[in-house]
């Protein structure tokens, strides 16, 4: 890949210096730009001069943690996020999707997973939104497709592309229940597994941000063995 405006730009945050070398070696062969930086704390300096699509971030790192790191990034960055890490644990996964990651591989990396995980999150991020023409309103609610700009009552909220995507799916179908698989299918273009926790955080975190109640939700509710249904009445107060 000779195009330079073709080529993905990855920063990726790694202070095992062979790791790092190897997986440099291994996209620079996919035809991907990269660079490295050793040090957490730096992040957010590097992003001053180098804009990167991608940012692969391992946790365990000098000076600021992946996790710290991560939470910090959405305010400099609009990119997705990958986070690398030996921590495998499925509570490990749901804290860092938590904080904000878009995906999370487990270390030993295999370089052509690794690669497969980086264009999809880039190719979901090229895509542009399946949405109508029009807004959508539910109460105090309202959603502008093309602005991405959501407001509840006075306030507006600030979410991102992915959780964006899912609200306005989920509104879209107002009323009617829809299933994990058919989410999983429309929005990451993979099966669910029965395992997979993406779009459960993503979930939480639009409840969160919506202000609904996270233990018994009443707008975004969860219709257990079926999937999610977004309440249409739930919005009016």
């Amino acid at each position: 890949m000779t195009n330079s405006q073709s080529t993905h730009r990855v920063l990726l945050v790694e202070d095992d210096i062979r790791l790092a070398n190897l997986i440099v070696d291994f996209l620079k062969s996919h035809g991907m730009h990269v660079e490295v930086e050793r040090r957490g704390d730096t992040v957010l300096t590097r992003l001053i001069n180098y804009k990167p699509d991608i940012i692969l971030l391992d946790i365990m790192l000098p000076g600021m943690d992946g996790l710290t790191l991560c939470e910090k990034l959405p305010d400099y960055f609009a990119g997705p996020i990958l986070l690398m890490s030996a921590l495998g644990s499925n509570e490990d996964q749901i804290k860092g999707l938590e904080l904000g990651a878009d995906d999370y591989v487990v270390k030993p990396v295999d370089p052509a997973l690794l690669v497969a995980r980086i264009n999809n999150l880039l190719r979901r991020q090229a895509k542009p939104a399946q949405v109508e023409s029009h807004c959508l309103s539910f109460g105090k609610l309202s959603i502008d497709p093309h602005t991405q700009a959501i407001r509840l009552g006075d306030t507006e909220v600030d979410l991102t592309s992915h959780e964006f995507e899912l609200l306005w799916l989920l509104a879209s179908q107002a009323g009617q229940v829809m299933s994990r698989q058919y989410i999983y299918q429309y929005l990451l273009n993979i099966d669910f597994d029965g395992k997979d926790r993406k779009i459960d955080v993503r979930i939480s975190r639009l409840r969160k941000k919506l202000g609904d109640n996270i233990e018994t939700p009443f707008r975004i509710k969860t219709v257990w063995g079926q999937g999610y249904l977004f309440a249409p009445e739930a919005w009016n107060n």
